[in-house]
């Protein structure tokens, strides 16, 4: 099943509505969606290599505009849901205290957080509640988003082959490990 999936997936990477799909689901899972975009970056890179900048760069700008969506939503929906919620617990003090300490570290943290496979929209929406500022935002996010996406395509452009080969014969460990480690960041999420 896995395997048809993948091969599926390829087929899809080649197709000419392929960066526009991309696009989409970059866009959607700064802001709210829990897939990262590398499920079909990384197929599409693998079935065209000679498009890899152009793979990446779609990918990049999507995201950073996905971020700046979640960012909206922290920023437009704290004060319906999430300051009702602060002063319900009584945690106007941590807040205030979360809030001075987010912005202070932000642009490190967004563009931290913008280069591992921690869900980057817990990061969109942090920075749009602390409303961090928005030119350090965009730029840290353009920096660790393009960081994270063209160094996974150079890689896939230059080591391609072995790559794929190595993804076809432990698809199975693969797919586990991805869940393991996107099941781990939710998990930071909530002890965090």
């Amino acid at each position: 099943m896995l395997e048809t999936l993948y091969n599926k997936t390829l087929e899809l990477a080649d197709k000419p509505h392929a960066l526009t799909t991309l696009a989409i689901i970059s866009f959607i899972e700064s802001s709210f969606f829990p897939i990262p975009p590398d499920i079909l970056l990384i197929p599409m890179v693998l079935a065209a290599p000679t498009r890899a900048w152009k793979i990446a760069f779609v990918c990049t700008l999507s995201s950073v505009l996905g971020g700046l969506f979640g960012y909206y939503i922290g920023f437009a929906l704290f004060d319906v849901v999430g300051q009702p919620l602060v002063e319900f617990y009584g945690y106007e003090e941590k807040f205030a205290s979360f809030t001075a300490q987010y912005n202070e570290w932000g642009a490190w943290i967004v563009a931290f957080f913008g280069l591992t496979p921690f869900p980057y929209k817990v990061i969109t929406i942090a920075s749009g509640v602390t409303q961090l500022s928005l030119p350090t935002f965009i730029l840290a996010s353009l920096v660790s988003r393009s960081v994270r996406f063209f160094l996974v395509a150079a890689l896939l452009w230059k080591f391609g082959d072995p790559i794929k080969n190595f993804i076809e014969k432990r698809l199975g460990l693969l797919t586990i490990l991805f869940f393991i480690i996107l099941f781990g960041g939710f998990l930071a999420l909530k002890y965090l």
